[in-house]
């Protein structure tokens, strides 16, 4: 954690939540880096994931794009060509 904002945000968390601060810190490490994950990375992580308990690709294409349009930072509306591109190139 560099900036005070982090620090801060360790310190807010390790309060409300009974974790150390070393703890606090890694939990704020893996938030930040979930978000920070590449909307392809993301995309070809979820197909696999999905494909992985039998969903077929239309229904995984819905599901992806709803997803990517929820997160924090949403991603921008792809469609599903553009998702089947990032998968299979």
């Amino acid at each position: 954690m560099s900036t005070a904002s982090d620090s801060a945000l360790v310190e807010r968390i390790a309060s409300s939540t009974g974790l150390s601060r070393p703890e606090a810190a890694r939990v704020v490490a893996d938030v930040v880096a979930f978000h920070a994950e590449p909307v392809e990375d993301y995309v070809r992580r979820r197909h696999a994931d999905l494909k992985t308990y039998g969903a077929r690709n239309p229904e995984i294409f819905a599901r992806i794009a709803e997803e990517l349009a929820d997160r924090v930072v949403a991603a921008p509306e792809l469609s599903e060509r553009q998702l089947r591109r990032m998968i299979y190139g």
